[in-house]
């Protein structure tokens, strides 16, 4: 007897992390499938409500065969089986879309609250009725573009000057993915400033895609932060070199470590907080429906403050935290209005905080622009100033610890000063699914590629560069 209950115990544990493991496994595809369900509903619902907003179209189908394919696992296999309902107010405007995932919860919905915030994914299980379809949202005005293919831009400085028929032959190899093995260019476009000759641009966009059409910048998102950053340093608000300061971690008496993290440590990925996979990976903010306060905040230290970088987007959504009172008055929106960024849009969480680490929405004319501002270090074409003199070179700069690879780091920007062939000045903005935004002072050059890469299949932005410095004429 004692034997049989001996052996049937032993059987009993043998089995329990068997069943433990099924049990998380279980878990595990139950929660990959609300995750993919809100990426495919965000997805649809900025792609579509944001290319409206700017004067153009997506349609499902578009967006289902770039942003919803070549995708990270297991999400990727998840989006096709997924239904949709795109829901649209009286007016014909989107005002959610709603993605079915289980048979005993309500559909993940993201909801388009308008022109300056775009679209926000809420909790998974949140009621499907969560979005008022109703309900007015605001409408933009409509912009005025400029659609430059070749030449110079109208209103600048100087006359037509002949297409850049060397550059074209790079640009149109982007576009046919010669710079990495699968990769898929969306838009490729080229912002040079010669002297006497004012602003001249070239571009060139896949099919389905015009100077108009919106992309997710995902971390070229970060150096748009660095960028707002440096608009509050402006105003004398903040300082780079002071603690974040966290209401709450300044309770206990001062014993929170993470009061010696500076919003220098946050931009420079060195606030020495524990991330628990490479970049970060914020899922649960992005696509589950959390917020920045709940994800992205309190994770604990595990080194000193900057002396180790471990590129994070709560690094960065630490940063833009700090920076929140100044945004609450001085919102993304009126920035991007003063560098003629219409077609650019920055996307909140359900609880308003900006998802400044990724989700922003935005053109590569309008990424042109924001590049531009760099090489005129922070000064509009009026002359009015909106970041600090020397910001270019702060953000430029390495300080501390560096990351391993090709590319060293600033401030919210990379850096190419070991690229071969490219001159050692130059620095850029990087993002998933190979977003670029290339600046070269020395030059006076930006290049912005889009597009919407799959995992594995890299774009060789380094070649893409020294290929269209080599391309352009000399002055």
């Amino acid at each position: 007897m004692i034997r049989t209950t001996l052996a049937a115990a032993t059987l009993l544990l043998a089995a329990a992390p068997a069943v433990a493991q099924s049990q998380q496994e279980a878990l595990d595809a139950r929660y990959d499938r609300a995750v993919a369900a809100g990426y495919k509903a965000l997805m649809l619902c900025s792609a579509i409500a944001l290319a409206e907003r700017n004067g153009t179209t997506r349609t499902p189908e578009s967006v289902a065969q770039w942003e919803l394919t070549g995708i990270q696992t297991p999400h990727n296999a998840l989006l096709s089986a997924l239904p949709h309902e795109i829901v649209r107010r009286p007016t014909g405007q989107i005002a959610h879309v709603a993605v079915k995932w289980a048979e005993d919860m309500p559909a993940r919905i993201a909801a388009y609250f308008g022109t300056d915030t775009g679209c926000s994914t809420f909790p998974i299980g949140a009621p499907e009725d969560v979005s008022n379809p109703q309900a007015p949202v605001p409408v933009a005005a409509p912009a005025e573009d400029k659609v430059i293919m070749s030449g110079v831009i109208p209103g600048s400085e100087g006359g037509t000057v002949p297409p850049l028929t060397p550059l074209a032959k790079v640009l149109d190899a982007a576009r046919a993915g010669q710079y990495g093995q699968g990769s898929r260019t969306t838009a490729a476009l080229v912002r040079i400033n010669r002297q006497g000759n004012g602003l001249v641009e070239q571009a060139v966009y896949a099919p389905g895609f015009d100077e108009k059409t919106p992309q997710r910048t995902w971390s070229v998102a970060k150096s748009i932060a660095a960028t707002l950053v440096g608009a509050t340093v402006l105003a004398g608000e903040t300082s780079v070199d002071e603690p974040v300061g966290i209401n709450y971690w300044r309770s206990g008496g001062g014993s929170d470590p993470r009061n010696a993290v500076t919003l220098d440590h946050a931009l420079r990925m060195a606030t020495g907080r524990y991330s628990d996979t490479p970049g970060n990976r914020t899922d649960a903010l992005y696509f589950g429906g959390s917020t920045v306060d709940e994800t992205a905040i309190n994770w604990p230290l595990i080194h000193k403050p900057g002396t180790v970088f471990r590129y994070a987007n709560n690094d960065t959504l630490l940063a833009v935290k700090a920076i929140g009172g100044w945004l609450t008055y001085y919102p993304p929106h009126e920035f991007f209005a003063k560098l003629g960024m219409k077609h650019t849009v920055a996307e909140t969480d359900i609880r308003g905080e900006y998802i400044l680490s990724s989700q922003v929405w935005t053109t590569a004319a309008d990424l042109a622009k924001f590049g531009q501002l760099y090489l005129n270090d922070g000064k509009l074409p009026s002359g009015e100033r909106v970041l600090p003199e020397g910001w270019a070179k702060y953000v430029a700069t390495p300080s501390g610890p560096q990351p391993e690879g090709a590319f060293g780091y600033g401030a919210g920007f990379w850096l190419m000063n070991k690229s071969d062939g490219v001159p050692a000045d130059t620095f850029a903005a990087f993002g998933n699914r190979g977003q670029y935004v290339v600046i070269v002072p020395s030059r006076n050059v930006v290049i912005v590629r889009r597009g919407e890469d799959p995992p594995g299949s890299g774009f060789d932005i380094a070649a893409f560069t020294r290929d269209v410095l080599a391309a352009l004429p000399a002055e």
